[in-house]
């Protein structure tokens, strides 16, 4: 029999520890894992030791989590197809002539490849390695140009198909298709800001973000003759979303769709080799081990903790702030917003999500300043969608920001760690700007799955 301590002690113990783990600079998943056993072997028993298999196994069997592997390998074939490349080509020749026009066609080509790609490395990279050296070329302002990359390389995470929906959906029992319906319209609301932005900024000055010269604009012939080049890659947003909308197939079944359909635009363009396939196989299979791995250790840590009345313990904490809903959902976002600096989205999802939905479910949202609220049933859809747009936030905070590494990596020696820093505030506040639309106008995320799914 292990030892009794106070939840309070234990909840300090527990993050206290993982914290200090994860600042040594050890891997997520194998930190979680492996606290989560001492502690089982410290403050449980032999019965709670068998928590291990009966957490871990459900993962493994779950229908759901096999699109996982299937959009990450989607996103590593299209990015050895060249794809990207003929994507932002177009869309840069018919943007250049305005002011600012090559940061809002990044952003453009970053939405398109999120609505194929559902991983936000893939996009960050191949975008950073072909937009980044395209806008310092033309002298566009350092911070613009890492900004519109930063900000649209993130869109991946919310647009669907998005592997972070798929993981959402499996903790939190949510239907998948809902999720991905939901996310469309908040993330196109989010690609709007980042061109409005951009476009507002360079028009009042235009040193910012100059317009292309006349001699390298393209007439209208060329225009549309560009226009055939995307033709594939748009098809295949369109089947894959269009399956998912009408319910023609589930999510996981569009997946496999989606891939074979990536293999086939590999293939148009003669790009499918059996090395390109290979690369991206071993891609997938690195970043799925990953992606369970977390799943398995963080999955055992919350448990372990639950089963202690963690969760108790941390909802009386929250709503023994006396706060209204709304001032407990800001304070969800901030904490959230905070962790996002030092972990991944896998992490904290699956150490928050099972401890803060409940509290979310438990609450009344009526709305705000007379504008309709939530329904208890849709609750989880809502909250859904406003974690993945904080997530976003996630990848752009330094100090420990995914996006502004993957950014560094291909970024010309001339662009320093600190201008990325500094690039990425402004679209954070754009994106904490979406967050608090998307929690007073709930429709925003609402309306096209009550449409879609008839609710």
């Amino acid at each position: 029999m292990g030892w009794n301590i106070d939840i309070a002690w234990l909840t300090l113990l527990m993050f206290g520890s993982l914290g200090v783990l994860l600042a040594l600079g050890l891997p997520m998943a194998f930190c979680t894992g492996s606290l989560a056993v001492i502690f089982l072997f410290l403050f449980g028993n032999a019965a709670v030791l068998n928590m291990t298999p009966a957490r871990i196994f459900p993962f493994m069997t779950d229908y759901q989590l096999s699109a996982v592997p299937l959009f990450i390998f989607m996103a590593a074939m299209l990015e050895k197809a060249g794809i990207i490349e003929e994507l932002f080509d177009a869309v840069y020749k018919w943007l250049g002539s305005i002011k600012g026009g090559l940061a809002s066609a990044t952003v453009l080509a970053c939405t398109a490849l999120a609505a194929m790609v559902g991983v936000v490395g893939a996009t960050e990279v191949t975008m950073g390695m072909i937009a980044l050296p395209a806008m310092m070329r033309r002298g566009y302002d350092q911070k613009i140009a890492c900004g519109a990359l930063l900000a649209g390389g993130t869109l991946g995470i919310l647009i669907p198909p998005s592997v972070m929906a798929i993981v959402y959906a499996v903790v939190a029992q949510q239907s998948l298709g809902e999720l991905l319906v939901g996310s469309i319209l908040p993330g196109f609301l989010l690609s709007g800001m980042y061109i409005g932005y951009i476009t507002i900024r360079c028009y009042i000055n235009p040193k910012l973000g100059p317009a292309l010269p006349p001699e390298e604009r393209v007439d209208m012939k060329e225009k549309l003759r560009l226009l055939k080049n995307t033709i594939a890659p748009l098809l295949l947003i369109v089947l894959v979303l269009g399956i998912i909308f009408f319910g023609i197939a589930t999510p996981v079944e569009a997946a496999g769709i989606g891939t074979f359909g990536a293999l086939f635009v590999s293939a148009l363009h003669r790009r499918l080799t059996w090395p390109a396939v290979e690369e991206a196989a071993i891609a997938t299979l690195k970043a799925t081990a990953m992606v369970m791995w977390i799943f398995f250790g963080a999955t055992m840590f919350v448990g372990f903790f639950i089963l202690k009345g963690g969760q108790e313990f941390v909802a009386n904490s929250i709503l023994g702030t006396g706060l209204p809903p709304y001032g407990i959902l800001f304070l969800m976002m901030l904490i959230l917003f905070v962790l996002g600096m030092f972990l991944d989205w896998v992490g904290i999802l699956l150490l928050t999500v099972p401890i803060f939905l409940p509290i979310m479910k438990s609450l009344n949202w009526s709305g705000v300043f007379g504008i309709p609220g939530v329904e208890a049933a849709d609750v989880p859809l809502w909250y859904g969608v406003i974690f993945m747009i904080n997530m976003q936030m996630a990848f752009l905070s330094p100090p420990f920001g995914y996006s502004l590494f993957y950014l560094k990596s291909v970024a010309p020696p001339e662009i320093s760690m600190a201008t990325i820093f500094k690039a990425s505030i402004n679209f954070m506040v754009l994106q904490a700007v979406g967050v608090g639309l998307c929690i007073m106008f709930p429709q925003i995320i609402l309306w096209l799955p009550s449409l879609v799914y008839a609710r």
